[in-house]
């Protein structure tokens, strides 16, 4: 399988590249007969941040099921190359489609409400049904991927941390500069509440609203309303 993802990639050759996660490059690779799969390779370092980020990412996925969190088929630690392999999703990852006119239109209020839907849905189960409990640390939109039915996937879990039960979990501090828990940057206590963190207050409702889409529908507006308030 290691030769088959080095030809599948051209030894990993830029024209195959489909983006950037912090622990590495993403690429696409069509396996024979007919099998598309993302293949996260490692920044060649020898030092520890990426080999604990290979290894989180490994523990945390390894025995998650859920259809909101990214499926990992496979992975390969080599003297070369070490590498991660998921499904394959189509339409890449949120910040993306946000970032270009066309695509944010595509993504209408039904739509985000389902894909807000499905990240709480994988946050539920991360830490209330997976034992130890699992912590990402890093939701960000560029973490989220969609099916080509929008469907949410959390990825990247080079961050994670398993928390350990009846014991205080502390850490350095990890993730994206702007999207780290307050309460984590102060303390760097890991709990649940780091990938949870609300809104500032007094934000008005037109100032949360992407002003490229049409008002919502009733029905809609109704259930957007209701994420803002828990947010």
């Amino acid at each position: 399988m290691y030769d088959e993802i080095i030809k599948a990639t051209n030894d990993f050759d830029a024209t195959h590249c489909i983006g950037q996660g912090g622990y590495g490059v993403v690429y696409k690779a069509n396996l024979p007969p007919d099998n598309i799969v993302a293949v996260k390779k490692l920044h060649p370092s020898s030092d520890m941040v990426d080999r604990k980020g290979f290894l989180s990412e490994v523990r945390a996925l390894t025995e998650v099921r859920h259809r909101n969190i990214v499926k990992l088929h496979g992975f390969c630690k080599h003297a070369r190359h070490s590498f991660l392999v998921y499904e394959y999703l189509e339409r890449g990852n949120l910040a993306t489609m946000l970032s270009t006119e066309d695509e944010a239109k595509k993504l209408d209020w039904p739509k985000r409400v389902n894909i807000v839907k499905g990240v709480a849905h994988a946050l539920s189960y991360m830490h209330h049904d997976c034992s130890p409990p699992i912590v990402h640390r890093d939701i960000t939109c560029s973490n989220i991927l969609l099916d080509i039915e929008y469907e949410a996937r959390v990825s990247d879990f080079g961050t994670a941390k398993l928390l350990k039960l009846d014991s205080s979990n502390w850490s350095t501090l990890v993730g994206t500069y702007g999207y780290v828990a307050p309460e984590f940057a102060y303390t760097m206590k890991v709990t649940e509440l780091c990938d949870v963190f609300s809104f500032a207050e007094n934000i008005l409702l037109e100032d949360l609203l992407d002003q490229r889409l049409p008002p919502p529908s009733i029905e809609v507006g109704e259930a957007l309303l209701y994420v803002i308030k828990i947010g």
